[in-house]
């Protein structure tokens, strides 16, 4: 878990960095090397792709970044400028709307915790396109839900949630065609929250895959009437000892 402090900062340059133009430079430095075991995502139009790189601070640990190129491999645009050695710990995987105008960057944050961040393309470049991590936001919409009464966020803990971990559900490439649903094209993204308190002695509930979905468009999110079912499954409630 990252301290207080160190989330605090986060947000507040995660907000700095989605007023702004995204960094454009020769590439990456000298110091970082491609990752060898991370894979090449590549848009469905096929004209942009993303490689990461990495390279060792101090301490022995490594230090990401993801950059997008053209198909020609030119224009190199660096996706996560300013993240410090804390943030960018670890690959990411990603994944493209249809259409190429929208990219999701799943990234671990430390054991059992996960979050998102959304792009949006302008030519083409990507920037982030919401204030704060979508994983952030995606919280903060649960937190005004009724299946959150009796759940709490605990101040005291920098996220809020033990191992709390958002996911991006497969089949944004396909519009979630294999979810049965028939929506517009590149119009939602379908995000999986969960939390557990493992370890500790609480009588709140906790989830576990519990969906809901981002608007694209309009930048609100909503549980489609279809949810209700499974997302009842996912709240546990711990055994009476």
């Amino acid at each position: 878990m990252f301290g207080r402090k160190l989330r605090e900062t986060w947000i507040a340059l995660w907000f700095a960095l989605a007023t702004v133009a995204p960094a454009c430079a020769a590439g990456p430095g000298a110091s970082f090397k491609l990752d060898p075991k991370a894979p090449v995502f590549t848009s469905p139009d096929k004209t942009i792709q993303l490689e990461q790189y990495f390279k060792e601070n101090k301490d022995g640990d490594w230090v990401f970044q993801f950059w997008t190129f053209d198909a020609d491999h030119r224009h190199p645009s660096l996706l996560n400028p300013g993240e410090d050695d804390d943030v960018a710990r670890y690959a990411a995987g990603f994944r493209f709307s249809p259409d190429s105008q929208w990219l999701v960057r799943m990234q671990k944050l430390g054991s059992g915790s996960q979050t998102l961040f959304l792009y949006r393309r302008k030519d083409n470049r990507f920037s982030a396109a919401t204030r704060k991590p979508l994983g952030d936001l995606a919280w903060d919409y649960f937190f005004t839900t009724p299946t959150s009464k009796g759940m709490h966020r605990d101040p005291k803990n920098p996220y809020g949630l033990d191992h709390a971990f958002v996911a991006l559900v497969k089949g944004m490439e396909e519009n979630y065609a294999w979810m049965g649903e028939h929506w517009p094209d590149s119009r939602y993204v379908v995000v999986s929250l969960s939390f557990d308190m493992q370890g500790e002695d609480v009588k709140a509930p906790w989830i576990e895959d519990w969906h809901c979905v981002y608007d694209l468009k309009t930048g609100k999110f909503s549980v489609p009437p279809e949810f209700a079912e499974d997302n009842a499954k996912a709240v546990t409630y711990p055994k009476p000892k």
